[in-house]
């Protein structure tokens, strides 16, 4: 667990920072310099390519990570590596055509309530493709557990260029509708830029001929296409669908409310790309007892790192809209509930790696179509009945019975448990924190309100949880940090 919580620990930083500069471009700066109609615009166009991704990728992302360690001689890599790269131009090829020859088509349904999206859907296929490769080369590098650039390319190199980009806008160097340009090329560079460092970590020696279980890949990696743009929907959908029933303004307010809710999100992310390649070489080697063990350590520890960063977001909602524009408020309640759906989602640990990496991944092919049934058939019931309140609570109940169905299936097929009298605990922990803060308001200007009650809010919460010792792996970690400024 050494190695797990050193990159993760490195992983998470970056991407806190990541998220830092996000926070300013998606509360401030697309607010402000972009506007409402390019913001709702650029949501809607980044939220259809992430639905893409995985077709554009094949799915080989995760391909290459569950079988690189199947390969001992260098040879045996060479091949699956070369067959790996290559293997998306199978979708990507027809795709482009398909793409190209419907485009006016497929454009006019996609712009029937907002005409705007028109003249830009032949972006979404490219920044999906940019974003599907982009995969692919980070995957390269995490199997041999080198992520950390990788983390930093994704998670802030890309949102500083954005920032660049955005304060191009507001010096009017550029045009709002060129931004929407500019940030297709920006996904490409990071692509690229990608590419370049997991050449550097492991340069292919291109050998064209089929591995000997190529029918195991391609068979693993349409699956992959399949339940990761059933993931990718969970995540999308809702901004996806939002475009048929209402103005375009209101993807930009939606947007900002799943940012928020998002960054609970974060950890999980963090600690994902280094557990991911750690799990599938524990099930190839059968390793149960050690599988179980990191079950539930991911899981502890992710939902008190989450479950800070939940009852943080939640006693501060309030002041954080009083800085927005009042449009915006209406995604408080979205903020309430996706952000419960992401939090349940945390408590589950590597649950979606072990699956992913087992011989029964197919059942989540079977659970995630039913639910994606589900999800639209209730964001078609419930966006013109609320409309963002309505594709909120849609997605709650979606991503909450996703998590569930998965969950039951791991305890009850594979007999393992992530959960323990620790997280009755941590829960309890999380809702006293709730109740104590919530209500509390200092009265000063919004920001200091926010940073005054932060700083208590994680003194008291860590401190609770330090003292039941929820986590061994967080007191680790602490009882370090307190040596070293001479507290133990």
């Amino acid at each position: 667990m050494g190695i797990v919580i050193n990159q993760s620990i490195r992983n998470t930083i970056i991407t806190y920072i990541g998220f830092a500069i996000g926070a300013v471009n998606t509360l401030y700066m697309y607010v402000k310099f972009l506007g409402d109609t390019y913001y709702g615009l650029v949501g809607y166009i980044l939220s259809s390519a992430n639905i893409l991704m995985p077709l554009m990728a094949f799915g080989v992302h995760n391909t290459l990570v569950k079988y690189f360690n199947e390969y001992k001689t260098e040879r045996e890599k060479s091949e699956f590596l070369t067959f790996i790269l290559f293997l998306p131009l199978l979708l990507v090829i027809p795709f482009s055509l398909i793409a190209y020859f419907g485009y006016h088509q497929i454009a006019g349904l996609l712009a029937q309530e907002n005409l705007i999206v028109y003249d830009y859907v032949w972006q979404i296929p490219v920044i999906g493709l940019s974003m599907g490769y982009f995969e692919i080369f980070y995957a390269w590098v995490k199997v041999h557990l080198q992520s950390v650039l990788g983390s930093f390319i994704k998670e802030v190199l890309l949102r500083i260029l954005i920032s660049i980009s955005l304060f191009a806008v507001y010096f009017n160097w550029i045009t709002p509708i060129q931004f929407v340009y500019t940030l297709m090329g920006i996904y490409l560079f990071v692509m690229l830029l990608m590419k370049w460092f997991a050449f550097r970590v492991r340069f292919p020696s291109f050998t064209f001929k089929r591995p000997s279980n190529s029918k195991a890949i391609i068979t693993y990696s349409l699956f992959i296409i399949l339940t990761g743009g059933i993931a990718n929907l969970f995540l999308e959908i809702d901004k996806f669908m939002l475009n048929w029933y209402v103005q375009i303004e209101n993807i930009a307010y939606y947007s900002v409310a799943i940012f928020i809710a998002t960054v609970i999100a974060v950890p999980s992310r963090a600690m994902h790309q280094i557990t991911y390649p750690i799990t599938a070489k524990l099930m190839t080697e059968n390793k149960l007892v050690e599988l179980n063990e990191l079950y539930k350590k991911t899981s502890i520890t992710l939902q008190i790192i989450g479950g800070l960063i939940f009852v943080g977001i939640l006693t501060n909602i309030n002041e954080l809209y009083v800085l927005l524009p009042k449009e915006y408020s209406g995604g408080i309640f979205v903020v309430f509930t996706i952000g419960l759906s992401k939090y349940f989602d945390l408590t589950l640990g590597n649950n979606n790696a072990i699956i992913f990496n087992s011989q029964y991944y197919r059942i989540v092919l079977f659970l995630g179509i039913l639910l994606i049934l589900v999800t639209v058939g209730l964001n078609m019931i419930f966006i013109p009945l609320y409309g963002l309140k309505g594709t909120a609570f849609a997605t709650l109940l979606s991503i909450t019975l996703y998590s569930l169905s998965k969950l039951v299936f791991v305890v009850f097929k594979m007999k393992l448990f992530p959960f323990s009298i620790n997280t009755i605990k941590s829960f309890g922990v999380l809702i006293t924190t709730f109740l104590v803060f919530y209500f509390w308001d200092f009265g000063f200007h919004p920001i200091l309100n926010i940073a005054l009650k932060s700083i208590l809010i994680t003194f008291f919460y860590t401190g609770l949880s330090y003292y039941f010792s929820l986590s061994e792996d967080i007191n680790l970690i602490l009882n370090k940090v307190f040596k070293r400024i001479g507290l133990k």
